[in-house]
């Protein structure tokens, strides 16, 4: 009977102890799974720092004193702001208002969930991206991006959160 190297009736594998063998790919990382709130939760402490209107969509871009960085949010469908006194949306008067109310404010709790949307909480209200079909623009819903470490995120219709719209 013949010994073959890396054979079942052995105890040694190719590449195990033989240092010169090498394969042509490396091994794949194994795939990130997306935690809802994990990008979104780090802007809780964070305060509000400005509004920026644009004619397709709007900024909230936020500061901390802890933090260097200064994330952004940028929806591209208008977010709902609810208040004690009910939700205002972008068709009311007074939304700007309301929005820029909400500068100086710290975030004191942020929710993503599956179905849910998108959800930034501040002492007396809160902003939410829940769009119905009809208010889509376009293939990004909103974005969180500017960390310094590079982080961001990309909500997109039937993705994470907005699971409804697929």
């Amino acid at each position: 009977m013949t010994d073959v190297l890396g054979g079942s009736d052995d105890d040694e594998s190719a590449g195990e102890n033989h240092p010169e063998v090498r394969y042509l790919h490396s091994k794949p990382p194994a795939p990130k799974i997306y935690g809802y709130n994990e990008l979104l939760s780090r802007l809780v402490g964070y305060h509000l720092q400005s509004v920026q209107f644009f004619p397709r969509y709007l900024q909230l871009a936020f500061e901390s004193a802890e933090a260097p960085d200064t994330p952004v949010l940028t929806c591209e469908v208008l977010p709902v702001v609810d208040t004690p006194g009910g939700p205002v949306t972008s068709r009311q008067p007074g939304y700007a208002d309301t929005l820029r109310s909400l500068i100086g404010e710290p975030v004191v709790e942020t929710v993503e969930a599956s179905r849910e949307g998108l959800r930034i909480c501040f002492a007396q209200a809160a902003v939410t991206v829940r769009p119905s079909v009809a208010e889509l623009r376009g293939p990004v819903i909103a974005m969180l991006s500017d960390f310094n470490d590079g982080s961001s995120v990309s909500w997109r219709p039937g993705g994470s959160a907005f699971e409804y719209l697929g």
